[in-house]
């Protein structure tokens, strides 16, 4: 099992904010952009934590294990009866109402991608979704990288503060160390 995260920027959090979107967690997506980056490596049995960045301190999002691993296109017609933000298979012609919405199933906004171009979904039974700050002492300690030999620290501003380019336009894998300490917001 590895752990990876996925960077939420300040206006996902704020939507999920403003509608309630308290989860449970049910799906990340992944895609060519930088604010839905690819979920290739993802696999089902690993964990994704979406992280947000509060006043330069690391907000761990949410907990996603991973129990299904598939194109977008088919767990938002599964899960929320539309195509939204999903790449629709070539020759698939879904259907959709008048209204364009789901004629019988209601979902969370945070089932809905964040950009145009949804490739994959990952999908699973997940925690709540509130800000759980990383204490200070840890944030030094974590390490992400493809590979064990490769694992580097989080980037810093000049104020000392995380920079966003340290979560921005990745999925990233987390060491076995790192990922026992974000476990450890959920316990």
């Amino acid at each position: 099992m590895d752990g990876y995260t996925v960077f939420w920027a300040k206006d996902r959090v704020e939507e999920l904010k403003k509608a309630g979107d308290a989860g449970p967690i049910r799906v990340v997506y992944g895609g060519r952009h930088l604010r839905e980056p690819s979920l290739v490596k993802v696999k089902v049995g690993d964990v994704i934590f979406p992280v947000a960045l509060a006043n330069g301190k690391l907000a761990v999002m949410a907990r996603l294990p991973v129990d299904r691993a598939e194109p977008a296109f088919e767990y938002q017609l599964r899960e929320t009866g539309l195509v939204r933000g999903a790449i629709v298979p070539k020759g698939v012609r879904p259907r959709t109402n008048e209204s364009n919405q789901a004629p019988t199933c209601s979902f969370a906004p945070h089932q809905k991608p964040i950009t145009c171009c949804s490739e994959s979904a990952a999908s699973g039974n997940g925690s709540s979704i509130e800000p759980r700050i990383m204490p200070d002492e840890f944030v030094p300690r974590l390490l992400f990288g493809p590979s064990d030999d490769s694992l580097k620290s989080l980037r810093f501003d000049k104020n000392g503060k995380l920079s966003v380019v340290s979560f921005s336009g990745y999925v990233r894998r987390m060491s076995p160390e790192t990922l026992e300490i974000f476990e450890s917001l959920f316990a």
